[in-house]
């Protein structure tokens, strides 16, 4: 009898997740062929529990033209030294800094570079609690054969201390402290007490099954916005469990270019866009966006900070739309214009006064460049809403 054949729609479930099909692969995901090299390739000594050693892990973060890997991030060399050290100790890592500082995919990456995953995530938030971190229990379970590891639903850190896997907590400032404080024991002493489990006494090898006990190669990476620090202060004692790091805006133009051009290619790509903005145009958005975020314009004058987050992850995203805009709306890559249009989404979000600045910014010092490009950018200043 023949097969029943598969309807389209089951032929798609049944397709590998590849990352091209992903809105957004993770980085062990985005990378793979990456890491796989680097793993065949390194011959260098690993910490415990690590899938790369240190000098790996950062040419893979780094990247290395020779062998063909490339670039992720615009951070000193330094600063990642001091954060793969960092998770080789008994020390958390904590990430600080400005919003869109590429925090989160500094650890994302160092996850997956460390542990080959990156996806033991927990998003703090006001509404998070200790059971989203640590762990919960199936319910139909727990009703009917009462406590059991078969019951016990693990959380990230769970998983992370039995494993031996890196886990990320981010905007660990907006969780209560009741939440970060559960951390306290899982940093210090590298253990889990599950107190249910424990009333079933030790099994057959003599360990308490209430007591999960962090394998090699466990460690936190937290991030928190220098904005949000004061949202829920941590305790002393929690902050002394990690060693904190700042990541600071871009300081070069060039790099921060450049970065920008790669990010957009990438998503506008995978947005079906052939063609990233031309090289006036990114011109144009970064250097808006630096002189916006600092105050400070070409020259040394001084203008109207704004009070949204201009940062280099903003700029992406502007980007980004300014291809969508151009290649779906008219069939370009866009125009120093639709930079204007695209704009009031990212600037008009807390305060209506920053869409003002934006507008004295274009009408006074913008009309002052020369260039083409910061013509047309000047002469679109009457598409900005309001």
């Amino acid at each position: 009898m023949a097969a029943k054949k598969k309807t389209a729609d089951e032929s798609r479930n049944d397709e590998p997740r590849e990352p091209q099909r992903l809105q957004r692969p993770p980085a062990e995901i985005l990378h793979a062929e990456e890491l796989e090299r680097l793993r065949d390739e390194d011959d260098g000594p690993r910490p415990p529990g690590w899938q790369l050693s240190l000098r790996a892990a950062r040419t893979f973060l780094l990247g290395d033209e020779r062998r063909r890997i490339k670039r992720k991030l615009v951070l000193p060399p330094s600063l990642i030294d001091r954060c793969l050290v960092t998770l080789a100790t008994t020390r958390g890592l904590m990430l600080v800094g400005e919003p869109g500082t590429a925090k989160s995919l500094l650890s994302e990456l160092i996850a997956a570079a460390v542990s080959g995953t990156s996806t033991l995530t927990i998003q703090g938030g006001a509404a998070t609690t200790e059971d989203q971190i640590k762990y919960s229990w199936n319910y139909a379970l727990l009703v009917n054969e009462g406590p059991s590891p078969r019951a016990l639903v693990p959380a990230p850190l769970y998983t992370g201390m039995k494993l031996g896997k890196i886990v990320r907590f981010e905007e660990i400032t907006r969780c209560p402290l009741e939440v970060q404080d559960a951390m306290l024991s899982m940093l210090s002493d590298r253990v889990l007490a599950v107190p249910e489990l424990s009333s079933e006494g030790p099994s057959a090898d003599g360990a308490d099954p209430g007591m999960l006990y962090a394998r090699e190669g466990f460690n936190v990476i937290a991030t928190a916005n220098t904005r949000d620090r004061g949202v829920n202060e941590m305790s002393a004692a929690l902050k002394r469990r990690f060693n904190f790091e700042t990541v600071f805006p871009i300081l070069d133009l060039r790099a921060e270019m450049e970065l920008v051009r790669q990010e957009a290619q990438r998503l506008l790509e995978r947005s079906g866009v052939p063609h990233a903005p031309p090289e006036s145009v990114i011109e144009v958005l970064v250097t808006t966006f630096r002189e916006l975020r600092t105050g400070e314009v070409h020259d040394g004058n001084a203008i109207e900070r704004l009070s949204s987050v201009m940062s280099t992850a903003e700029a992406v995203t502007v980007a980004h739309a300014v291809g969508v805009r151009g290649w779906f709306l008219r069939g370009d890559a866009g125009t120093p214009a639709d930079v204007v249009e695209c704009l009031a989404g990212t600037a008009a979000k807390d305060n209506a006064e920053d869409l003002k600045k934006i507008r004295r910014y274009l009408e006074q010092r913008v009309g002052q460049r020369q260039g083409e490009h910061w013509k047309q950018l000047y002469e679109a200043r009457h598409l900005l809403p309001g």
